[in-house]
């Protein structure tokens, strides 16, 4: 099996919810830390706890991921591991009190959610195909991006942020067929109702309520059981150009 330990991994959105207990399991297993996120005062603090460094990066900005990919290479070396968990969810009505939805936020969650996974897998891969294979597969490396059940079960208001996350289905089998000749693996976690920083903002009595709806375990995911599917999926080299619902069992009603 591959050894990851002393690489180098990049996890956007790494200052706060999945993304931040990502980068503390991927750290443990004894990865280099890189942390992409716009939240510089989480993001510094959570990097320097992990012995990382902390780049502030715009997802949906191609420059932006450009300049961060160049400080991960020149302070730690090239990725070998891509973890995208930046992302938005805000909510609309295809129509709404007779207006149409908005665009401004219809284009911003596909911008931040879908093209910028997009912009820091394509511009990693790149880096992990300049690199040498690793023994005993001939791997370069792995990228995982974040979908959601609400690219299946999109409920009534998410039209903007389905849509985004269906594209982060949709790109996961074909990046893996373009990357498989240089030995970079692609999946997917879409993750179901996990107690992220939006869903900490709740009343609890409301927590409780949407964790019942679960069917086993019948509680709100916890972002550490998140990150342990991304360390197995890095971990385990037949996975590739998979989407994994990680849910409990849910499948989400209309509302």
């Amino acid at each position: 099996m591959t050894n990851w330990a002393g690489q180098v991994a990049i996890v956007s959105g790494g200052a706060s919810g999945l993304g931040a207990a990502t980068a503390s399991q991927l750290a443990a297993s004894g990865l280099k830390l890189a942390l992409f996120d716009l939240n510089e005062e989480k993001g510094t603090a959570h990097a320097a706890a992990l012995g990382g460094i902390f780049c502030k990066v715009d997802v949906s900005d191609p420059e932006s991921v450009k300049a961060g990919m160049a400080a991960v290479v020149a302070q730690l070396g090239a990725p070998r591991v891509m973890v995208n968990c930046a992302g938005i969810g805000l909510a609309g009505k295809t129509v709404s009190r007779g207006e149409p939805h908005d665009f401004g936020l219809f284009d911003k969650t596909i911008r931040i959610n879908l093209i910028g996974s997009f912009n820091c897998a394509s511009q990693a891969a790149a880096l992990m195909a300049s690199l040498d294979p690793m023994e005993p597969d001939g791997a370069r490396g792995v990228i995982i991006n974040t979908a959601s059940v609400a690219a299946y079960d999109g409920q009534v208001g998410q039209v903007a942020y389905s849509a985004s996350k269906g594209g982060i289905v949709g790109m996961t089998l074909p990046m893996a067929r373009d990357l498989a000749d240089k030995g970079i693996r692609v999946c997917s976690v879409a993750p179901g109702l996990f107690l992220t920083p939006l869903l900490e903002s709740l009343p609890q009595d409301v927590q409780d309520s949407l964790g019942a709806q679960v069917p086993f375990p019948s509680r709100l995911g916890a972002p550490d059981e998140f990150a342990k599917l991304v360390g197995h999926i890095i971990d385990n080299p037949m996975l590739n150009g998979e989407v994994i619902r990680l849910d409990g069992a849910i499948r989400m009603a209309p509302r």
